[in-house]
């Protein structure tokens, strides 16, 4: 358990959610440092609000002004009423009160998020939206407070690549996955054979503390969590040496007869909106 990637992290989306009570909180850190540029290296947004389109903010305006993902994972998710919906790492809420307008009537969507500021500010904008389908808990990305078989569907934005151990998050989202359910997270994948200086650099621009996974370690990492169908799926440069980009999968109906059931390990890591 790495507490000091934890305890970063935590504090870096505390004082985010604390920005001027939200609302500016994602214009001005836009996932890195107070001094970066919501830009990536082709000039376009790269970060927050300004990947929404017009009828998402308006689900959420208060949640959205204060997004620093690097995606828009519901567009992608495929949610139907009836659904629960997981949102790891679910900072402001903006994708969770998404989420739960989608899966009315009869769903119900989830965020989990380490931060007990963030946490504060998402039940404000939950409250502001008036939705009465969303539930906030805090906890870790690597011991989700949540059964076994719980969820259809688990979304992220842009947070999975803060984890020390990206492998204990995938398994823990396969293990509150019902059999068959579907992961559809949007998140930062470093280019082939980054090297240390690179990886460096690209945490003060994307705030991936621990350094984002390569397309091809991502693709193994879902395997080995019990993921089948995976897609991954490049959207935008967010970093000379790093891309954002739509992960989707489905958790495998059986392990098979010599498998064990994957579970999560240690606590350790956070949430943004």
């Amino acid at each position: 358990m790495d507490t000091a990637i934890r305890e970063a992290v935590r504090r870096r989306y505390a004082a985010a959610a604390l920005e001027a009570g939200g609302a500016a909180a994602g214009a001005g850190s836009c996932c890195g440092p107070p001094a970066a540029s919501c830009c990536g290296p082709t000039g376009r947004a790269a970060f927050g609000a300004a990947l929404y389109g017009e009828d998402e903010a308006a689900v959420a305006p208060d949640a959205v002004a204060a997004s620093l993902g690097c995606g828009v994972p519901t567009t992608v998710a495929d949610l139907h009423p009836g659904e629960v919906v997981l949102d790891l790492g679910s900072g402001a809420g903006a994708d969770v009160l998404i989420a739960a307008r989608r899966v009315q009537p009869g769903g119900r969507a989830i965020g989990v998020d380490m931060t007990p500021e963030m946490l504060e500010l998402a039940r404000r904008n939950v409250s502001a939206a008036g939705v009465d389908n969303v539930e906030l808990l805090e906890g870790y990305l690597e011991d989700l407070p949540l059964p076994d078989a719980s969820v259809d569907v688990v979304i992220s934005n842009c947070v999975i690549n803060l984890a020390a151990d990206k492998h204990v998050v995938l398994r823990e989202a396969a293990r509150v996955l019902r059999p068959g359910g579907r992961l559809a997270v949007s998140d930062v994948i470093a280019d082939p054979g980054v090297d240390d200086e690179a990886r460096a650099d690209m945490a003060g621009w994307t705030g991936c503390i621990s350094g984002p996974l390569a397309k091809a370690g991502y693709r193994l990492a879902l395997s080995d969590a019990g993921f089948e169908d995976v897609e991954i799926l490049e959207t935008h440069r967010v970093h000379l040496h790093a891309a954002a980009a739509i992960i989707r999968a489905r958790v495998r109906t059986t392990l098979g007869p010599s498998c064990e059931p994957l579970r999560g390990g240690p606590a350790t890591t956070t949430g943004r909106a």
